[in-house]
């Protein structure tokens, strides 16, 4: 159970964990595995980790600083994160077990928003670097650093595709801010959204056969679903609080996103077709960013 915010622990959350672990019960420990989340009760960012169902919640890393945007590695030995522990924020590397940190970028420009590549020998990330925020790539080592992006617009939240041929991402270098594809070498970019609205945080389904977005075409920011060449868009939330950061399951059955729809920020999981909603968390603090584990 979470601690309330003067560390004691809150009796309505036993009852609420109860629910939570009678609802996830047979699913399998393959689909509903572990989330990565960040949490702001104490005016700082951490990491932390919890298991599909709301319960076994652990703190991952303790710091003063701001640690975000934690991703999984594909085999769910080490996550990858944004900390700005040394004065701007750049990637780091932890053991999922809060051992081993290291630092993998070096630079006195903002690094942030790492993801693996699903071979795990890489990350992509967010840069300034060059003077306008772009999409990198870097070894897992910290070594061959390559710009796939160099746009006088904005580029951000890199998404690799599971065969790790392309990278999805979202960008306003036409004008508005769509869902762009580029080849892993920065070949063939192709633009897959084309909105009024502003279309951002892709995310590849497990199959590569389809694209989850965030998007306020509608009038408010909701989770939608595409093809992956941008066809037949399909809205997967509808919800006057904000919807935001899907993340697809292992097996493509569900996404998990957070929302304010209950007046805080928490992780919520949806079917992919848009039926059985359910709240994975509760508490006061910002719970977001959610990321399944690889199936082991």
């Amino acid at each position: 159970m979470p601690p309330g915010v003067d560390g004691t622990y809150q009796p309505a959350y036993s009852v609420w964990y109860a629910q939570v672990s009678k609802r996830f019960a047979g699913l399998g420990s393959y689909v509903v595995s572990v989330y990565a989340q960040v949490d702001n009760l104490f005016d700082e960012d951490d990491v932390f980790l919890a298991n599909a169902d709301g319960t076994g919640l652990r703190q991952l890393t303790n710091h003063p600083a701001a640690d975000t945007t934690p991703t999984w590695s594909p085999t769910g030995a080490q996550l990858a994160f944004t900390s700005d522990r040394t004065g701007s924020p750049q990637i780091y590397v932890i053991n999922a077990d809060g051992t081993g940190l290291r630092r993998l970028t070096f630079t006195p420009w903002p690094d942030a928003g790492p993801v693996w590549s699903p071979s795990g020998n890489g990350v992509a990330f967010v840069s300034d670097r060059r003077g306008n925020r772009d999409i990198f790539t870097v070894n897992a080592d910290g070594s061959g650093l390559t710009q796939l992006t160099d746009s006088s617009e904005f580029d951000g939240r890199p998404a690799w595709s599971p065969d790790g041929s392309r990278i999805a991402f979202e960008s306003g270098r036409d004008g508005n801010r769509e869902i762009y594809a580029i080849n892993a070498d920065g070949s063939g970019i192709s633009r897959l959204t084309d909105d009024p609205g502003v279309d951002q945080v892709p995310v590849w389904s497990p199959d590569g056969s389809h694209i989850a977005f965030v998007s306020d075409r509608d009038g408010n920011d909701e989770v939608y679903v595409a093809n992956a060449n941008g066809s037949r868009v399909i809205r997967l939330t509808d919800h006057p609080g904000i919807d935001q950061e899907p993340s697809w399951s292992p097996d493509g059955a569900r996404i998990a996103f957070s929302s304010n729809r209950s007046g805080d920020l928490d992780i919520y999981v949806i079917d992919a077709d848009g039926t059985d909603l359910f709240r994975v968390t509760d508490h006061l603090a910002a719970d977001k960013r959610p990321m399944w584990t690889p199936v082991q």
